[in-house]
């Protein structure tokens, strides 16, 4: 057992990446991951695909993902898995929700709107999915359907945005004639409107309100008209587009109007809350909705079970028990977490198996370091700085048994696609871990060095020939490190991934495990 108390440290967005030009964690100048990496046992970890509950291995893992499965030592099934396999089953159409929406485009004369990220990055959303909701809605008889596009470029190439608008066009096609009109009604980089998180800048998401439901913007006759416009005008990549309207005769072709039925398509939660807000709650506050009387809205799943986020979806969520959180509190074990706003949810909420709140607040404490409002390029430093301020403090204060944070620097800065940005990132992350494990030594904590996915460690890629940016997660493995001068821990051979983080933590605690975890590390 050890009678220290543990510090996990996570990396968000830092992976084992090449070595070469486009790998800002090797580029940066880090003297103290080197020398962890030179003198302290380590392995890596597998963060994406199968190990994180996703389809397939060719699917990048992504913050939540990561972090439900670092917080609960076990692999659910998760977003695209979860609605691949109600879509596939014929669940999802089978369920009131769904019947529901339908029931009101069909009975009443409404239309369907579907709302969502385009591409196929299967992180927040799969285009194939939006494909399979607009069959079924026509199939059902829905007469009029929209889609409102939200451009990615994030999770895939960076400007990729007409492959998928040209696949989604053809579909819409398929779709259209006689008495059915299924279109695209507006869009604009998922950056720029909507798709805000954590409360962090509600403007995007009234942008987005502006845009989809009061049909205000520039106006064009297709999306493609308005992604070739734009990138022309600002040289923007897709996540960073401006709004656009599509119109006919100088009126939008499809705004989203009071009693139409409304499907979030997304499957993750972080991004699609603020919005299903808006849309579901009657008190709701944030921003002006002029004329806003409700719509029948449903997410694709429940964004967040104890906040009811939204109040209807068409897919059930896993439930989530065991996780490592409830252990550690059974055991009488005090623990604090931290970030900054960006990444707060993600060693909270998602740590702890998608439950909002604390499982004992007498044992747990969390710390929230407000977020900048700005392009992470111009602050790479983020709150790096604060990060290891609060967590030094907190280490000196030996209140606490288990401690974690997270640094989203090597993934926020990582999505912009600025390398200079991105090695500057990873160098305020590596002088906090400095601090870090200095306090380790004073105070007499066990450090564990890990990361949620990569991002950082690829920031270009080539295709036939051609190199560019890259803004998208990668499918590098992580590293897991270990630093403790009082013990020496062994780490077994075999092949590890971001579950096998709990059950390392609970051992080295003297704790039992609950059997459906996986194994141990050490």
């Amino acid at each position: 057992m050890n009678k220290k108390p543990i510090v996990l440290v996570i990396m968000d967005g830092v992976g084992r990446g090449d070595g070469g030009s486009g790998d800002a964690v090797k580029v940066a100048n880090t003297p103290n991951l080197d020398k962890l990496f030179a003198e302290r046992p380590y392995t890596w970890l597998k963060a994406h695909g199968s190990a994180v509950g996703l389809p397939s291995d060719d699917d990048m893992g992504n913050s939540e993902v990561g972090h439900n499965a670092l917080g609960c030592g076990q692999v659910y099934s998760q977003g695209a898995k979860l609605v691949e396999e109600s879509i596939a089953s014929g669940s999802l159409f089978e369920s009131e929700t769904w019947k529901k929406l339908v029931a009101n485009c069909v009975d009443n004369g409404k239309a369907f709107h579907f709302l969502g990220l385009l591409s196929d990055g299967n992180v927040h959303s799969n285009i194939g999915h939006l494909f399979a909701l607009l069959r079924k809605a026509k199939e059902a008889g829905v007469k009029s359907a929209y889609c409102h596009i939200l451009l990615d470029g994030r999770d895939v190439p960076a400007t990729s945005a007409l492959e998928y608008v040209g696949a989604l066009e053809d579909v819409l096609a398929e779709l259209n004639g006689g008495e059915y009109t299924y279109k695209i009604a507006s869009g604009g980089g998922r950056m720029t409107i909507t798709m805000d998180r954590y409360q962090a800048n509600w403007a995007m998401v009234e942008a987005g309100w502006k845009t989809h439901v009061l049909g205000e913007g520039r106006c064009f006759a297709t999306a493609k008209d308005a992604i070739e416009t734009y990138r022309a005008e600002t040289g923007c990549i897709d996540q960073d587009l401006p709004a656009f309207v599509i119109a006919e005769n100088g009126e939008p072709v499809g705004k989203i109007a009071n009693g139409d039925s409304v499907v979030l398509y997304n499957f993750r939660g972080d991004r699609a809350q603020e919005i299903s807000l808006a849309f579901d709650r009657k008190d709701f506050t944030a921003f002006d909705r002029p004329g806003y009387e409700g719509v029948q809205f449903a997410g694709m799943l429940q964004y967040d079970g104890d906040l009811n986020i939204p109040e209807n979806y068409l897919v059930q969520p896993p439930v989530i028990t065991n996780t490592l959180t409830e252990v550690l509190c059974k055991h009488g074990i005090r623990e604090y977490a931290l970030s900054e706003t960006q990444k707060y949810g993600h060693v909270t909420y998602f740590w702890n198996g998608n439950r909002s709140g604390k499982v004992d607040e007498a044992l747990e404490t969390y710390v929230e370091i407000p977020s900048d409002v700005c392009p992470f390029e111009e602050k790479p430093a983020m709150k790096a700085v604060e990060i290891t301020d609060a967590m030094v403090e907190a280490m000196a204060s030996k209140q606490y048994d288990f401690l974690r944070c997270n640094f989203p620097n090597g993934d926020m800065v990582g999505h912009t696609g600025v390398m200079e940005a991105v090695v500057t990132a990873m160098e305020y992350v590596d002088a906090g871990l400095g601090r870090i494990l200095e306090a380790a030594d004073k105070y007499g904590y066990t450090v564990l060095i890990t990361a949620d996915h990569g991002n950082a460690d690829q920031m270009t890629e080539t295709k036939k020939g051609k190199t560019s940016v890259r803004t998208a997660h990668s499918l590098n493995p992580v590293p897991f490190i270990v630093y403790d001068n009082d013990n020496d821990w062994q780490l077994k051979d075999g092949a590890y991934g971001l579950s096998n983080v709990a059950p390392t933590v609970v051992k080295m605690m003297g704790i039992e495990a609950p059997e459906c975890w996986d194994a141990s590390i050490i």
